[in-house]
């Protein structure tokens, strides 16, 4: 055989064996998307439905710490404050109708995929631009692009604490705002971007609490959500290290033994860097987004956080007014 021709056929060859290596390689890749998919369903099904069914009437009626019941987890359940009537409770519900549904949507599953590329490209500092998506992500559903970056949005910010941001509406790029720089560089990490979510999520039952709640009220809610503070989370990581650890050390909460508490009980506030940082309007429209409501739909909370946007107001306008009789004088 002529050596031009056998030098085409073992390039051909070398061709055939990379092909069959990139579908082996897909293969796989498909394979544990689907399987993270699967996780990551689960995850938003604890969220978005289980915290959607009311288990009381009402919040409770003063800003003040609200009694610690077997209902408390229904102020961070789907039922606005006005709703007189009341819902089954989360346990006589059978949610694998709704399941099966969301993991046969294909477009839930572009959602689980797009989520992945997009945090995969913050942290590789990466520029994330829409026809990056469209071409490696989205694909053949470019026609529903919208409602798969906006199912995407809400993911990101009710599982990771972070904003998807249109910077250039030109070029169509965006970046990753995180709600609090869990950071000293301001770059959030691997590390820091669940622990973003999961201190929103704590946060939110604080301050619907009174300001104050208490260890077990903070965990019945995040077991509704399937978080559990001795088991590993495949996002989470270790949920009871990350709160009674790690968020204390740096500040975003406090925790502080109950008083005359035999066995000793523990309760949790907001540390000094959550007030710096986050707002009580900011935290209430986080928790209104996973309602689908807004903020005015509960009215007590609503006008609380208000009260601190005044208050936060006023405080600005004296600092102002110091700074500039210091460089009048």
């Amino acid at each position: 055989m002529p050596r031009g021709q056998k030098s085409k056929l073992r390039a051909r060859e070398k061709r055939r064996l990379a092909r069959s290596e990139n579908q082996s390689l897909e293969g796989a890749q498909a394979i544990a998307a689907a399987e993270e998919a699967d996780s990551v369903y689960s995850l938003f099904e604890g969220m978005l439905q289980n915290m959607s069914v009311a288990e009381t009437e009402s919040p409770p009626q003063s800003p003040q710490r609200a009694p610690y019941t077997s209902n408390t987890t229904a102020a961070f359940s789907g039922a606005t404050p006005d709703e007189g009537v009341r819902s089954p409770t989360v346990e006589s519900l059978n949610f694998s109708q709704g399941t099966e549904g969301i993991r046969k949507d294909p477009l839930n599953k572009k959602v689980v995929l797009l989520v992945q590329f997009l945090l995969q490209k913050y942290q590789k500092k990466e520029p994330i631009t829409k026809a990056d998506m469209l071409k490696y992500v989205i694909k053949k559903y470019k026609g529903h692009f919208d409602e798969i970056l906006k199912r995407t949005s809400e993911h990101l910010e009710l599982t990771f604490g972070v904003d998807l941001k249109e910077v250039d509406p030109i070029m169509h790029c965006y970046t990753l705002v995180s709600k609090l720089n869990l950071t000293s560089d301001g770059m959030m990490s691997e590390e820091s971007m669940p622990k973003t979510g999961l201190l929103m999520i704590v946060l939110s039952v604080i301050f619907m609490k009174g300001n104050c709640a208490l260890e077990e009220e903070i965990w019945e809610v995040l077991n509704m959500m399937g978080v559990y503070a001795d088991r590993r989370h495949f996002i989470y990581g270790e949920p009871r290290k990350i709160i009674n650890e790690d968020l204390v050390q740096l500040k975003y909460l406090e925790c502080q033994q109950v008083p005359n508490s035999d066995p000793p009980r523990y309760e949790f506030l907001w540390g000094p860097r959550a007030h710096a940082e986050t707002t009580k309007m900011k935290v209430l429209e986080f928790l209104a987004k996973i309602h689908d409501a807004v903020p005015s739909d509960f009215p007590l909370w609503y006008e609380e956080a208000l009260r601190e946007e005044e208050e936060r107001a006023k405080a600005r306008v004296a600092a102002l007014a110091r700074t500039s009789a210091m460089f009048s004088n």
